[in-house]
């Protein structure tokens, strides 16, 4: 009989645990941070060989990394160095990585394509950038295959995903299904009849009629062609699609939803917290960004912050006259605590959202207000430090 696994408690049990953490959210809540700051911290004290990966177009990784250069589609490791300009000695390796679509796409013909005659066809199709580019769903779905060869791999000991914004993140997750639907759908059987036979029935005549019109005969013989060739490596698709849906799943897999305590944040982590339950992935932990400090909610605050408020006239007069104009002074300490207690509320309301969400994931930590931006591997280090043991 299997032992039962202990409880995670803390982002760092998490991470040892795991071969795969995927960070997701809705846009500006700090996720795209977080996931370096997820790696970091795991090759700093877990050890290993660990790698950052991004599906964000955005660049922010690489300066958060210190990788002035860029990144892409190879993995590159962050330089040893900097973790010690940082005041710590990495016990692993730090990797990172950016999608590029098309060299993925290109890589995943020649691994998929039946033949090499197939093979140099669709590369050479004067269709193919254009479709692999702009065909709806074809970064989410290449993203994947990319995840999935890098694991399969054993390069990496863990590897932290950085997705697009939640609803995108959804595509990502189901791209690889949609994408094996769409190879068996009624529009591609429609669109590649030209190519397969000159004969076109009744019932598809109307559609061929407006799209002769509309594309031309030449372009529409050519999206044939293009997808009759693609659709040679159909049961590859099929195939990996299956295996990319069972790595998902995997117990060595788990979620990261990333969110601020904002109302409309909120409202997308937990539409994405409920997607997850629904295809019975595992949402390993939930991440508060930007979230007030708990000294707003510690016990006896409340009375001072009342006193300030109500009793400013009094405690000015007592102050010493070189603070200036007793009436003035008054006005600032009822300000203070007028403001201190409309906060106070704020950090009240976000206790319950975050106990809310503590009810779905095995780890619940958060980030309070930071004064300045992270931007380097240090500030990325520093906020790990805050998160790593946060219970």
């Amino acid at each position: 009989m299997a032992m039962a696994e202990p409880t995670t408690a803390t982002l760092d049990q998490l991470l040892a645990a795991k071969e795969i953490v995927i960070c997701c959210g809705s846009g500006g809540v700090g996720k795209t941070t977080t996931a370096a700051t997820l790696g970091a911290m795991a090759a700093a004290h877990l050890g290993g060989r660990v790698l950052v990966i991004t599906v964000d177009p955005a660049r922010r990784l690489a300066n958060a990394l210190g990788l002035a250069e860029g990144f892409g589609n190879v993995e590159t490791r962050v330089p040893h160095e900097l973790f010690a300009e940082s005041g710590v000695e990495a016990r692993g390796e730090l990797w990172a990585a950016m999608l590029d679509t098309k060299q993925s796409w290109d890589d995943l013909v020649r691994t998929h394509a039946p033949d090499a005659a197939t093979r140099d066809a669709i590369l050479a199709n004067p269709l193919y950038v254009n479709i692999t580019s702009r065909f709806v769903h074809s970064h989410d779905y290449v993203a994947m295959e990319r995840l999935y060869d890098i694991h399969r791999s054993g390069r990496y000991d863990l590897i932290v995903v950085d997705t697009p914004p939640t609803r995108n993140a959804i595509d990502f997750l189901e791209a690889p299904a949609r994408m094996a639907d769409f190879f068996s759908s009624r529009l591609l059987r429609m669109l590649t009849v030209p190519a397969r036979s000159r004969l076109v029935t009744m019932a598809s005549r109307p559609f061929y009629t407006v799209a002769d019109r509309v594309l031309g005969s030449q372009f529409l013989e050519d999206i044939a062609e293009f997808f009759l060739l693609f659709q040679t490596m159909y049961a590859g698709f099929v195939e990996r699609s299956e295996a990319v849906s069972r790595t998902l799943a995997d117990k060595r897999t788990t979620f990261v939803v990333v969110s601020t305590l904002e109302p409309a944040p909120v409202r997308e982590a937990e539409f994405f917290v409920r997607a997850l339950a629904d295809r019975d992935f595992g949402l390993g932990a939930v991440v508060l960004n930007k979230v007030l400090p708990d000294w707003f909610r510690a016990p006896g605050t409340t009375s001072v912050a009342q006193r300030l408020s109500s009793q400013s006239t009094a405690l000015a007069e007592q102050l010493p006259p070189s603070l200036g104009d007793p009436s003035q002074v008054a006005r600032v300490l009822g300000e203070v605590g007028e403001s201190f207690l409309n906060f106070q509320i704020v950090a009240r309301r976000e206790a319950e959202e975050r106990s809310d969400l503590a009810r779905h994931a095995e780890v619940v930590a958060s980030v309070p207000y930071a004064d300045r931006d992270v931007t380097d591997l240090a500030g990325l280090l520093a906020l790990g430090e805050h998160l790593w043991r946060e219970r």
